[in-house]
């Protein structure tokens, strides 16, 4: 038996994902047995996109790698627009659905996204903005979120706390590695508070 195989008895007896798989599948902190139900949605999604058509929310968990399908939507807008693409960017929006099922229309600007954790801080799908999570709720699934491309000199935000987007909750260093976008969160307290209690989203609950 090879080295790659006896790691690869091993993992799947420990109950790991094996390193060669995890080689060639999105960063995740997952267990073997939530990874696979996740593998099983990711190919799922996929499936429908290439035979039917574009999902009307993506699942941007399910995406190996999510940033690329937000350059291209900014590319696209961009190009049908005859935008410059050095002076474009993305805001965001959360909406009142609190799950891809009850989507009932599809995105005319811009794209709907689920899959979204919010860390730090809970959501008022009423008031539509951030509040104190409740005592142990350390981590809360955020609503669809609606991702706009726009010019940016177009773009004028109040009250809005930007939100780094991590693919897991491991965030990573400052360099970047492991951010996928950063979204906008209406918030009516300071913003500082926030920064203080390290609000972000991530792509997986882990």
């Amino acid at each position: 038996m090879s080295n790659e195989l006896d790691d690869l008895a091993k993992a799947l007896f420990n109950g790991q994902i094996p390193s060669i798989w995890r080689k060639l599948a999105p960063d995740t902190l997952k267990s073997l047995g939530n990874w696979m139900e996740h593998f099983k949605k990711r190919f799922e999604q996929y499936t429908v996109w290439v035979n039917e058509a574009e999902p009307a929310v993506m699942w941007l968990s399910g995406l190996h790698i999510p940033e690329s399908y937000l350059t291209a939507l900014v590319q696209a807008t961009c190009r049908k627009n005859g935008w410059p693409l050095d002076r474009s960017t993305l805001y965001t929006q959360v909406t009142q659905w609190q799950s891809a099922e009850e989507v009932t229309e599809t995105a005319h600007q811009g794209c709907f996204v689920s899959g979204l954790y919010l860390e730090g801080a809970a959501w008022d799908i009423e008031n539509c903005g951030l509040i104190k999570p409740k005592p142990k709720q350390l981590v809360q699934e955020l609503p669809v979120l609606k991702v706009i491309p726009i010019e940016a000199h177009r773009l004028k935000l109040q009250n809005t706390l930007s939100t780094p987007v991590y693919t897991t909750s491991m965030r990573r260093n400052a360099m970047g590695v492991g951010l996928v976008f950063i979204a906008d969160l209406h918030t009516t307290e300071h913003i500082s508070h926030w920064v203080l209690q390290g609000v972000c989203l991530t792509l997986n609950s882990d």
